[in-house]
């Protein structure tokens, strides 16, 4: 299963997404884009930042760690 959802922060393109894994649980991912930059040094993939029992919990971990990641680097 693949959740996705796309948003923008702090001028980038930010999409939280889940994956089921087979014991039920779902690992939140997250892919990060500068919306001004056409270059693959401006996108950022992050896989299994933490694992969760439903998808809405790992879609807003997904969420709450761009922007931090954002917000501290970015």
């Amino acid at each position: 299963m693949q959740n996705q959802q796309i948003h923008h922060y702090n001028g980038y393109a930010v999409q939280p997404s889940t994956h089921r894994l087979p014991d039920g649980s779902f690992s939140s991912n997250l892919l990060l884009e500068r919306i001004d930059s056409m270059r693959a040094e401006g996108r950022y993939q992050f896989y299994s930042l933490d694992y969760f029992k439903s998808e809405e919990q790992a879609l807003q971990h997904s969420t709450r760690w761009a922007r931090n990641w954002v917000d501290t680097r970015g």
